[in-house]
């Protein structure tokens, strides 16, 4: 059995972004040499999510598919920005707040300004969506059909980041 391992790297915008990865979990595939087994494409992130939905040819003014567009509009009424500290989360609480001003002083990719976690939003719809797709490999190939794609998103809206998807192929 054959396990073959990649991380991509995916740059993300300071509102909520969709990134179409179906090419490079494609390359990946291709990469591993794996004729038949699985693909595991998984997130590193609380924040974010990876979906699997037809892709739409339509875009709105921000550049995001009709399909997230409707996705957006449909979150915001259910899961609502958290704008500040007096919104309707708990989340962050003091003692994260405060464990989070100790990890920014030891690690620069985390911010110490703490109006960037405020994101229970981002961390709820993360949980509703799920952090990984696992896709069946047959012939060398991505079952995922003709109109199938593959998306990371992230859901924080903070600022923009930095992101890894780690992409997992397994078989023989």
């Amino acid at each position: 059995m054959k396990i073959y391992q990649q991380t991509l790297e995916i740059k993300t915008e300071s509102r909520v972004t969709y990134k179409n990865i179906t090419e490079e979990v494609k390359r990946v595939v291709a990469d591993s040499q794996v004729k038949n087994g699985i693909c595991l494409v998984q997130t590193a992130h609380t924040t974010c999510s990876v979906l699997f939905e037809e892709y739409v040819h339509d875009h709105d003014f921000n550049g995001d598919e009709f399909l997230q567009a409707d996705l957006n509009r449909i979150l915001d009424k259910l899961v609502p920005r958290e704008f500040t500290e007096n919104s309707n989360y708990r989340y962050p609480g003091p003692k994260h707040v405060q464990f989070l001003k100790e990890l920014a002083e030891k690690n620069p990719d985390y911010p110490a300004d703490p109006g960037t976690i405020l994101n229970g939003d981002a961390h709820i719809r993360g949980s509703l969506f799920g952090g990984n797709q696992t896709f069946a490999i047959k012939d060398e190939k991505l079952l995922i059909g003709s109109v199938g794609y593959v998306y990371f998103v992230d859901w924080d809206q903070n600022r923009p980041r930095n992101r890894k998807c780690n992409v997992l192929v397994m078989g023989e």
